[in-house]
């Protein structure tokens, strides 16, 4: 099945292709281990326009770690390798993982409907907790609703100079949930498949009704104290990002103009948590490989997570409840489950066998734009997975 550009659009990526950055360093990587074939296809995602990269890669030769590009406009410093950065959409599998403990503990079922524990926001009554995680609500995305004819209706300003004249704006997960639901749903609940943010929102105001504590304070208390993620975040309105990190850029037209502007400091609110989370590489794996692993869910929601829908093929695969399994055929490891994300300005890879054992992570970010990297990017990105995970 062929998928369109807007079918990435759809997942975030053009957030990431807004901008980009123009010079090229020599990877820096972990000493003691030469692996020359994760050092060039690194190199091939800065040579295709994208910023910065930094990558880990922990497989059967150990743990290898390194960047390209640089780490600021203008600067010849390499990006950290251990540096923070918005995951944006990889959020989504913490907050199912979330979800999904307290399904473990009996708290709510996979196919109970939210609106009992939600109601008031007026959500239909066939909409359950296993639709909000695997995208089969038909809720409208607050972000704006990509419809079948290729039209986009409108939701929060997330992109353009709208986005930047906005981009410390605070919105609360209510607000946002409330403009959801003011439209009509995309389609029948559980009729099938359609990307929308809205649904984790949801996850989340869930998540702190049948705990009654802030969704951070939860998300610290299951999954980051416990797996000693201390590098790792939820930051709700806050705009900061803790060091190191390498600065993130994003070009937008005003008044004909084609401008850029260092956009590492935003409010991530607009996207709750969907996509508004900080991490490292390093936690990033810490964490992928524990929830692969059977260290956070029982071995029965473990099998549903991964029960995917088969109208949501994409580039990364099928998506099952929080995560894609995308199958890489003769040759490699079979299968590998993932979930990257973009924000304006960053992005995020996260994947790993389904034993935990072999984990791909990284950070891509976007600086002063001179060649579009999206066309360029799903190759990339095939070769940087089949790289690691078949060995060629």
């Amino acid at each position: 099945m062929t998928k369109t550009p807007k079918t990435f659009r759809r997942i975030g990526l053009v957030a990431l292709a807004a901008a980009l950055l123009t010079g090229v360093t020599v990877p820096s990587a972990s000493a003691g281990q030469d692996r020359p074939e994760l050092r060039q296809v690194l190199q091939e995602f800065v040579d295709a326009g994208f910023g910065a990269m930094q990558l880990r890669v922990r497989d059967e030769r150990g743990e290898w770690t390194g960047s390209a590009g640089v780490r600021e406009l203008g600067g010849t410093a390499k990006p950290p390798t251990n540096g923070h950065f918005r995951v944006g959409s990889t959020s989504k599998n913490f907050t199912a993982t979330l979800v999904l403990q307290l399904v473990a503990e009996g708290r709510i079922g996979l196919d109970t409907p939210v609106t009992g524990f939600l109601p008031e926001f007026g959500l239909d009554s066939r909409i359950t907790v296993r639709m909000l995680l695997q995208h089969t609500s038909g809720l409208f995305n607050h972000t704006g609703q990509y419809n079948p004819d290729g039209t986009v209706t409108p939701g929060i300003p997330w992109a353009g100079k709208e986005w930047v004249d906005k981009r410390f704006h605070t919105y609360r997960p209510e607000e946002l949930v409330r403009l959801a639901v003011s439209k009509p749903l995309v389609f029948e609940p559980g009729a099938r498949w359609d990307y929308s943010n809205t649904n984790y929102v949801v996850a989340r105001l869930l998540v702190e009704k049948l705990t009654g504590r802030p969704f951070a304070e939860e998300l610290d208390r299951r999954i980051l104290r416990p797996l000693k993620l201390r590098d790792t975040l939820s930051p709700g309105a806050w705009p900061g990002m803790p060091q190191p990190y390498a600065h993130a850029y994003y070009q937008y037209d005003d008044a004909g103009q084609r401008k850029t502007i260092d956009v590492t400091h935003q409010n991530p609110s607009w996207i709750s948590s969907a996509g508004d989370m900080i991490s490292t590489t390093k936690d990033l794996q810490t964490y992928f490989s524990a929830l692969q692993s059977g260290k956070l869910l029982p071995a029965w929601l473990m099998t549903e997570m991964r029960k995917t829908h088969p109208g949501s093929e994409s580039l990364y695969g099928f998506y099952g409840l929080g995560q894609f399994s995308q199958d890489l055929g003769a040759g490699c490891v079979g299968t590998v489950l993932n979930h990257n994300g973009s924000n304006n300005g960053y992005a995020a890879l996260m994947y790993s066998t389904p034993d935990g054992g072999k984990t791909l992570t990284a950070s891509i970010t976007a600086g002063d734009p001179e060649k579009d990297p999206l066309p360029s990017y799903p190759a990339a990105l095939t070769k940087l997975v089949r790289t690691v995970f078949c060995g060629k």
